[in-house]
């Protein structure tokens, strides 16, 4: 099965999603989301203008004239809070308690005691704070726009051997586009003629062009950059891989993380519980002193307390950094499993597609007597070919034919079985299956770094056949690079315990468990995880119990079974496995990120609330303080969006 087909398939575990479903909910998520010049933004525009008016009334006020400066004061303030007010009282009609509503209450209380000024400098830089917010919420989102933008408008097809030109979205399965040198395809299918070279870097963060052929699966949003290409659409349009990629990412934003669900456990009961205080303030002042100051201190510990800055600093980070990893081919599938993915210190990484090259062929065959290499390899043939695992490729591949084959099952792994031509035919692990009188040379040939299916023909034993998969040639390299991370390294395989340790080997990995089932893996992450937070990396259905079963899970999307994709908490895009320790890198540093925009909200709440109690501060001051804050956490927030090219 082709990538594309897997992220479209089984990649979320949700419905597909169209072009326009997309960019309704990630590009239109707010109203005042603009492409265009900021000047042209309403968003941006109506606290600017705020702001403009509110320091003209501190000249006027400064040069004398009262009269002008409170007009001036009440049109900032008006402006300011037409940007937060509305939204705040939908919400209390709801019964949902905001920050909105805390600054609403400060202004108008404000206004009350004739602090005019001071109520338009609160609605100025909350404001402006909140439109900050939203801009870089929309940076942040940036790189799913730029992921729809990879499909082009239009694509050729043809129609009786005729070229038509359709719009992108009205493509359908099985439609033949032309895609000439230099054009995107416009979505995902299979090369039917013609070979190029493809530039898939925009999409999998691969920079070496993919060579593409006859049968060949190849990507929405790919550019060709040598000759023409027939491909027949294997998706439609408006639903294919680089649609299904932005909706993983959506639904990742849309899923907080623990350091999400903290920051809303702190803000949710703070908003009522400071609305208490400043009332005990404002009750218990206006009893033993002067009701104008105590009354006037509860509006500045109201403003002091409220949890601006806290509210934004998780979600904004988790989105910036899981739109980052998706710029390099690091698909993560919610905000709780990107904050998961920067605690990881131990690997276990299956071997066969993830740790090898994936482009396994068939070296050896071993015969019973009465039985030609030809039959049986057209035998296991008829079987595997309705398999994914690497090793069926290889051995389709090399039958001279490839026969027919009736009820076909797969037992996750060991081996596949089912009815060709009148002979129950069965296909499998050495441990499953007895190698009978070949077992002496079926182990030679796990010696030699080989793994052997073997060949049952009605429960009898006539072949062996040993395929062999080179070590992808980056493995050694991320194993050091791991280490040198700290990150421990374990190889899990279902493949024999002489293969494996010779890959293992030649990897650099020590700790080598091998000729186990799915449950097995399974086991072993749990054992694994009594040390500390585990990740699985593997490409399979046999490995998908392993993958639900650690505390992060890595599907090797570009190779991987939808029930691996399905069970897994991130997948990749791509084939480079150095992608591993750069997304390990990117997630620590997003949940470092993280940590200092939690710490440095609750310090600020934590300071400001005993100099606002006791009078040191005033509302000016506390607002301004605050806000300042919240462009900090803002801008602290949006260095997850940044990606290093290379892990120190």
């Amino acid at each position: 099965m082709h990538r594309a087909g897997l992220l479209r398939d089984g990649g979320a575990g949700v419905s597909a999603v169209t072009k326009s479903q997309v960019e309704g909910t990630v590009v239109d998520d707010e109203d005042d989301d603009h492409d265009g010049p900021w000047w042209k933004d309403r968003g941006i525009m109506v606290p600017v203008f705020s702001g403009v008016a509110f320091l003209a009334g501190l000249i006027c006020e400064w040069s004398g004239a009262e009269i002008p400066a409170l007009v001036l004061f009440w049109i900032g303030l008006l402006l300011g809070g037409s940007t937060f007010t509305p939204g705040a009282i939908r919400k209390l009609l709801k019964g949902k308690l905001g920050i909105g509503l805390l600054m609403t209450i400060s202004a108008v209380g404000a206004v009350i005691l004739g602090y005019v000024e001071e109520a338009a400098a609160l609605a100025f830089l909350y404001s402006i704070a909140e439109a900050l917010e939203d801009k870089a919420m929309d940076r942040a989102r940036g790189g799913l726009r730029a992921l729809l933008k990879l499909v082009p408008d239009t694509a050729t097809v043809l129609v009786d051997g005729k070229q038509t030109e359709i719009t992108a979205k009205e493509l359908t399965i099985g439609q033949v586009m032309l895609v000439r040198p230099g054009e995107r395809i416009a979505t995902d299918g299979v090369v039917r003629s013609g070979r190029s070279s493809l530039d898939t870097s925009a999409i999998t963060g691969e920079s070496i062009p993919v060579e593409v052929e006859p049968g060949d699966a190849v990507s929405a949003g790919a550019i060709n950059t040598a000759g023409a290409l027939e491909v027949e659409a294997s998706a439609a349009g408006t639903d294919n891989s680089l649609t299904t990629i932005v909706e993983l990412v959506e639904q990742a934003q849309a899923e907080k993380g623990d350091r999400a669900r903290l920051a809303d456990r702190i803000a949710r009961p703070l908003v009522p519980g400071v609305l208490i205080l400043a009332a005990l303030v404002a009750l218990i002042g206006s009893l033993f002193g002067d009701p104008e100051l105590w009354i006037t201190r509860a509006l500045v510990v109201l403003v002091a307390a409220s949890p601006c800055a806290l509210a934004i600093s998780v979600p904004l980070t988790v989105v910036a950094a899981i739109g980052a990893a998706s710029k390099f081919g690091v698909i993560i599938k919610s905000g709780a499993a990107f904050e998961r993915f920067g605690t990881i210190r131990h690997v276990a990484v299956d071997k066969t597609g993830t740790l090898t090259r994936n482009q396994p062929a068939v070296t050896a065959v071993l015969t019973a007597d009465g039985v030609t290499e030809g039959q049986a390899l057209e035998w296991a043939a008829a079987l595997e070919q309705h398999s994914t695992h690497p090793l069926a490729a290889a051995i389709t591949a090399a039958a001279p034919g490839v026969l027919a084959a009736l009820d076909v099952t797969e037992q996750a792994g060991n081996g596949i079985e089912g009815i060709v031509a009148g002979s129950r035919i069965t296909v499998g692990s050495p441990r499953w299956l007895d190698a009978g009188t070949l077992g002496s040379q079926v182990a030679g040939l796990e010696e030699q770094g080989m793994t052997v299916v073997i060949v049952h023909r009605d429960e009898t034993p006539v072949a062996a056949i040993g395929v062999r998969d080179e070590l992808r040639p980056e493995v050694p390299e991320v194993v050091r690079t791991l280490t040198d991370q700290g990150v421990g390294v374990t190889m899990l395989t279902g493949d024999n315990a002489r293969t494996a340790r010779t890959l293992a080997a030649q990897a650099g990995i020590d700790d080598v468990r091998a000729e186990l089932r799915p449950e097995d893996k399974a086991a072993a992450i749990g054992e694994l995880s009594r040390a500390g937070s585990v990740a699985m990396i593997g490409d399979g259905i046999n490995d998908a119990p392993a993958l639900a079963a650690a505390d992060i899970g890595i599907a090797m999307g570009a190779t991987g079974s939808d029930a691996a994709i399905e069970s897994a908490d991130v997948a990749f895009t791509g084939h480079d496995l150095r992608l591993i320790p750069r997304a390990f890198d990117h997630a620590r540093r997003g949940r470092r990120i993280i940590n200092q925009n939690i710490v440095l909200s609750l310090l600020i709440i934590t300071a400001l609330l005993p100099l606002a109690l006791f009078g040191v501060l005033g509302l000016a001051a506390v607002v301004l303080v605050h806000e300042i804050a919240e462009v900090i956490v803002i801008l602290n927030g949006l260095r997850a969006a940044r990606t290093r090219t290379a892990v120190s």
